[in-house]
């Protein structure tokens, strides 16, 4: 906050055994040793010449009990943790970056079969997304998950330049419930909100954002988005100079009104940030077209096959009973049909699933 920095500014000034309020000298002083700073209030001074034990605690511990795992972002390094038996909770595997600066929250996908660690960069406080800056200072680490073991990756950092006067770093998000992909919603503080799609792990990319631009054109001050988090179709933002935004998600080119509409079928009583649930959707149309969509834009199905399953599920939408089902099942037998047609079966088994879902 504002006052946290002040008192930290007022400290320069007693140190120099000044007086009154602090000078812009006193402002870079503090720009050039914050971390120095930080890495004293987390944890107090280390020799340099002596045998460091590493962090023993963590920032952010993420439970996510559905698939019995929790990913712990402990300062320097990320774990992950069998939680299976909650009273006996064991470390799987443990992993460092010497790219990053401060673990700071962990995320996992849908399946659990991947996770997201973020890197606060000095706090949150430092200006990291500036056109200067590396690509893999102030981001996210993804990792796959395989038989318990953490294998990196990809980095991805939000790729909009940022000013100097910008606070810019990863910091918290959630899920968002997509069926057939992995979506995330995150804060950048300054560098405002975006969503990323990391259903491929090793190639994550930006598909929306929200930027307000610089509190200040000539001070850096902290402010922006704090936590964003998705809440039965809308995303809520803590934005920490500027209050509280609520935003909903439009179609693009990168997410379809069909997957949106599934994804708003998803309803929790409530969200616990720190207990990850896992989405389950019902039954819905819009959650077969959302399928259907996801093989159209990755070209893993013909458009001829597109064209007539779209048609035909628009067709038994419109009809009830004994007439929907028998459409119903007879596109489930034209997508299995279609198995050998396409470069992603597993896809085209979900809307199978999905359409047999329909059929009651």
């Amino acid at each position: 906050s504002g006052r946290w920095l002040r008192n930290l500014l007022n400290q320069v000034v007693q140190e120099r055994g000044g007086e009154g309020a602090p000078t812009a000298a006193d402002s870079l002083v503090l720009r050039e040793n914050l971390q120095a700073r930080i890495d004293e209030m987390m944890g107090g001074r280390i020799d340099p010449d002596a045998e460091r034990p590493g962090p023993n605690q963590c920032h952010d511990i993420t439970l996510y009990p559905e698939v019995g795992l929790a990913g712990g972002a402990c300062e320097g390094y990320g774990i992950l943790l069998d939680i299976t038996n909650p009273a006996a909770p064991t470390r799987l595997d443990a992993v460092a970056d010497s790219n990053f600066a401060y673990w700071h929250s962990a995320t996992f996908n849908n399946e659990g079969t991947s996770v997201v660690f973020t890197d606060e960069w000095g706090g949150g406080m430092q200006p990291k997304c500036r056109d200067t800056d590396p690509y893999e200072w102030g981001a996210n680490a993804i990792f796959s998950i395989r038989d318990g073991q953490m294998e990196f990756e990809s980095y991805f950092k939000m790729p909009a330049t940022q000013t100097t006067t910008e606070n810019c770093v990863a910091h918290n998000g959630s899920l968002i419930p997509v069926p057939g992909r992995d979506i995330m919603v995150q804060g950048w503080y300054q560098g405002g909100i975006n969503l990323f799609d990391f259903t491929d792990p090793a190639n994550p990319v930006e598909i929306a954002f929200h930027d307000r631009g610089p509190l200040s054109e000539t001070d850096l001050t902290l402010a922006g988005s704090w936590s964003v988090y998705w809440y039965n179709g809308y995303i809520v933002n803590s934005e920490i100079a500027r209050g509280l935004d609520i935003f909903e998600i439009v179609p693009s080119e990168y997410i379809t009104q069909n997957e949106i509409d599934a994804a708003n079928t998803v309803v929790m009583a409530y969200k616990n940030a720190q207990g990850q649930p896992k989405y389950q959707w019902p039954a819905s149309f819009a959650k077969a077209r959302a399928y259907l969509d996801q093989l159209e834009r990755s070209r893993e199905l013909d458009m001829r096959s597109v064209s007539m399953l779209r048609g035909a599920l628009d067709e038994a939408e419109q009809l009830s009973g004994k007439k929907r089902a028998s459409i119903l099942r007879n596109i489930r037998g034209d997508v299995d049909a279609m198995m050998d047609k396409t470069s992603n079966q597993a896809k085209l088994a979900m809307l199978s699933s999905a359409v047999e879902e329909l059929e009651g």
